[in-house]
């Protein structure tokens, strides 16, 4: 069978899962965006990328099932179309953007909205209201960035934090969202051959950590009280918006 066989790899990977399934079980925040920034430290990125994307698949069924009962479909209904607006957008440049400026745009994106959230006293703030025009353009935003690096977290954490809905209803919103976003994005990734064999094997000899990473996030989520969440999450926000603040740049500029 065709698959990857450096060690390296595998060392770098099976933590970079894991840390994806306990994001996507609702612990960590948005840590699970550093997946591909850390396979990409073996692989490219957008090699990761495609073995990366069967992988979510398998834990968004884990997390829907978890969750079933507890999402916000108000929101959904807004941030999915423009989710998939933001997927053909990125599939149709996906030759002209560069992983660099993905990285730049998002991390300066979720660095500026944790710090407004922190300088402007935002904790005290009333919770904001389901918003249609904020609610799509962000949803754009995420499906395009979702696709190209897996890291459409921060533009859904800036729409949905504000709103500070209870937690599980919350973390429930963002698994259905991922969910729909990943499914979108499998025509157009087949199409760009992201799924060969090499990949599809590699993809199939990690997908058994992918019920336990999500299995140890659920579980933290039900020992973590509301008010601790929140402030972790900002702050998963801000370390990962610095992260890709700090890849970006010194892709850009230092390569």
């Amino acid at each position: 069978m065709d698959m990857i066989i450096d060690p390296w790899f595998y060392a770098v990977a099976v933590p970079a899962v894991l840390l994806v399934g306990l994001s996507k079980g609702g612990f960590a925040g948005g840590l699970g965006i550093l997946g591909v920034p850390m396979m990409a430290l073996v692989i490219s990125p957008l090699q990761a990328a495609g073995i990366l994307l069967p992988i979510l698949i398998v834990m968004d069924l884990i997390g829907v099932w978890a969750y079933r009962k507890s999402f916000h479909l108000k929101n959904l209904m807004i941030m999915v179309p423009g989710a998939a607006i933001g997927i053909l957008i990125a599939a149709l440049t996906a030759s002209y953007v560069t992983d660099n400026f993905v990285r730049l745009l998002v991390g300066g994106i979720a660095v500026a909205f944790a710090l407004d959230h922190w300088i402007g006293r935002r904790a005290e703030a009333a919770p904001k209201q389901v918003n249609q025009t904020k609610g799509t353009a962000w949803g754009a935003v995420g499906g395009f960035t979702s696709f190209v690096a897996h890291a459409g977290g921060p533009p859904f954490q800036i729409y949905m934090l504000p709103q500070k809905l209870d937690k599980r209803l919350y973390v429930g919103t963002s698994v259905m969202f991922f969910w729909a976003v990943n499914l979108i994005k499998v025509p157009p990734y087949a199409l760009l051959g992201q799924f060969e064999i090499t990949n599809l094997s590699t993809s199939l000899m990690l997908m058994p950590l992918a019920p336990i990473g999500m299995w140890l996030g659920i579980k933290a989520l039900d020992l973590i009280p509301e008010k601790p969440f929140y402030r972790f999450a900002y702050m998963a926000l801000f370390l990962v918006g610095c992260k890709l603040v700090w890849d970006g740049a010194t892709g850009a500029f230092l390569t």
